[in-house]
């Protein structure tokens, strides 16, 4: 596996990544508590593309200083893997806290990015927000944190289906893929503060938002389509976790926006 080193404003992080493919570039971003396992279903799907899939600080194999990892740090991680991939200009696809360094790149390093795809991504963390985010935290600290999962990133479609045995198991799985480095990067989404930057994003962006999205309001949405100057709005029927709970859909609208775009 790809391996690059970074500075970063802590210190130093090895950054790990996947390479598949051939083709133009797709870098995958994936959300909190996740890795770059988050992307198989859209990997397989991604016929025809470079796909490059990092683990952020505090996940999967990527190993780091240990402390406190910011926006523009994981946004540095990404473009440390481009560059490390001799890949000058990538589609970028991220979600959630993925999707807000994809925006970060896009408007930090307008030249690197071909087009976006930011789901579930959000201008500024409000209080409510935050709010949100302290809750993980708890839940973090009492071992919960994946029974809360189901209940955070799912929609009705999910729930309409799901019997009491099938969410149960699905809630041990999840005590197994969280990683260690949750809480480092819930204090990341935190901090978000995209909007010195989201003006200066040239490439075409979709910002695909979620029907059921307990996280990120309708409203954070608008504003983010408003501050982007080439902006487009889609919307899945799915909950925070789209990617999850209905991958090919996920993929089917993605990859639609990329290639149009290649």
């Amino acid at each position: 596996m790809p391996q690059v080193p970074v500075t970063l404003k802590g210190g130093d992080a090895v950054v790990h990544y996947d390479r598949t493919g051939a083709g133009p570039a797709l870098l995958l971003l994936h959300g909190t508590a996740a890795s770059r396992e988050q992307w198989g279903p859209l990997i397989g799907q991604a016929q025809g593309f470079t796909v490059l899939a990092p683990d952020f600080s505090g996940s999967g194999l990527t190993t780091d200083h240990g402390g406190p990892v910011d926006v523009e740090d994981l946004a540095a991680e990404a473009k440390a893997v481009l560059d490390h991939a001799g890949v000058g200009q990538a589609h970028v696809v991220g979600h959630s806290l993925g999707g807000v360094v994809a925006a970060q790149l896009a408007g930090t390093c307008p030249g690197r990015v071909r087009s976006a795809v930011l789901h579930a991504a959000w201008p500024v963390t409000d209080v409510r927000q935050d709010a949100e985010f302290r809750y993980w935290l708890d839940l973090l600290g009492t071992g919960t944190f994946a029974r809360m999962l189901p209940l955070m990133a799912f929609g009705p479609r999910y729930w309409e289906q799901a019997t009491a045995e099938s969410n149960e198991q699905l809630v041990k799985t999840l005590e197994t893929v969280i990683e260690p480095g949750a809480d480092r990067q819930i204090e990341a989404d935190r901090d978000v503060d995209l909007r010195p930057v989201l003006g200066a994003i040239t490439a075409p962006v979709l910002v695909l938002g979620s029907a059921h999205d307990r996280v990120v309001t309708a409203a954070q949405q608008r504003e983010l389509v408003a501050a982007i100057p080439d902006a487009h709005a889609a919307e899945i029927d799915a909950g925070h976790g789209a990617p999850a709970e209905l991958p090919d859909e996920f993929a089917r609208i993605v990859l639609e926006f990329v290639s149009a775009r290649t």
